[in-house]
């Protein structure tokens, strides 16, 4: 009985050692390693836009509704073939025709119902180009259809660039260097000589107007409203150090 006793505290003592030797391990390797953050960023200028607008008419019946919006499309087609704008890059949609009612008071002002007033018909047309100053331009200049007789209701363009895995790989490539040159000098002034990356975590590629004091969101940022745009990542590394 007294040797199984003492079997059972010789283990518990082995037992204990090597947890505190591990302990130990992990706190000298914690202790050996350097945590750094770093920054890529880069400005560029978008090369796609996408443009939309809509046409409106109003009339007493859906059918007279319709040959008011298909005048009035014939103008905005006519408007931007003489701008330059390529046929193939403006693709109007549906014609959606909602009919329309006032509402019918008595003199003590009670709700006595609603009549039927006509239908107001909506196409809207959108343009995606590559050629972002001239669509920009006939963003600006398509009012002046309103004096023709069309109803129009124009839109903020939105701006896209095509060559984000590009810009998102070099901004890695710049963090990265940027994480380096930060650990460098603190293991220098440690003393130290920096190893091998332990551990390397990418942030949130963030995309916001060039110039502008846009929030940084935690999903990530995706500015379309600015043609001028600047991208930003962070890398986090980890480096040993000895």
């Amino acid at each position: 009985m007294n040797n199984t006793k003492y079997w059972i505290l010789a283990l518990a003592i082995i037992v204990a050692a090597a947890l505190v030797g591990r302990a130990y391990t992990y706190k000298y390797r914690a202790q050996q390693t350097i945590v750094v953050t770093g920054l890529g960023e880069t400005e560029f200028s978008s090369d796609k836009i996408v443009w939309s607008a809509a046409i409106t008419a109003e009339a007493p019946t859906a059918a007279a509704g319709y040959l008011k919006i298909e005048e009035s499309k014939a103008k905005v087609v006519e408007f931007l073939a003489a701008k330059g704008v390529a046929t193939e890059s403006v693709v109007f949609g549906f014609v959606n025709a909602d009919k329309q009612y006032q509402p019918l008071y008595n003199e003590n002002g009670n709700w006595m119902g609603q009549r039927f007033t006509g239908y107001e018909l909506r196409q809207r047309f959108e343009v995606e180009s590559t050629d972002v100053a001239l669509i920009e331009q006939v963003s600006r200049e398509i009012s002046s259809l309103i004096a023709k007789g069309v109803a129009i209701e124009a839109y903020a363009p939105d701006y896209y660039y095509t060559k984000l895995d590009d810009v998102k790989m070099g901004l890695i490539e710049t963090a990265s260097a940027d994480a380096r040159q930060r650990a460098e000098k603190i293991a220098a002034n440690a003393g130290a000589e920096l190893m091998s990356v332990a551990s390397a975590r990418m942030g949130v590629f963030q995309i916001t107007g060039a110039n502008t004091n846009e929030s940084f969101s935690a999903g990530g940022s995706f500015n379309t409203s600015s043609r001028q745009k600047k991208a930003r990542i962070t890398m986090r590394i980890e480096y040993r150090i000895k």
